[in-house]
């Protein structure tokens, strides 16, 4: 199964598709941390949580 960065570096899905990934994790029993599920290294995860989803996307763009 592709994670959300997965797909988002295919160009398969927008940034913005990353709270219907968020949504998805709150209602399964997925035994992964969130990051995991949406396929974030510990940098990316870091990123995310300590700054902003915008600095996510960009990080994210600086490796497509």
């Amino acid at each position: 199964m592709m994670t959300f960065k997965d797909r988002y570096l295919a160009g398969e899905v927008e940034f913005e598709a990353i709270d219907d990934y968020v949504e998805e994790w709150n209602g399964s029993d997925d035994p992964r941390t969130l990051a995991q599920f949406l396929g974030l290294n510990e940098e990316e995860e870091d990123i995310w949580i300590e700054e902003s989803d915008e600095a996510l996307k960009e990080l994210l763009d600086s490796k497509k």
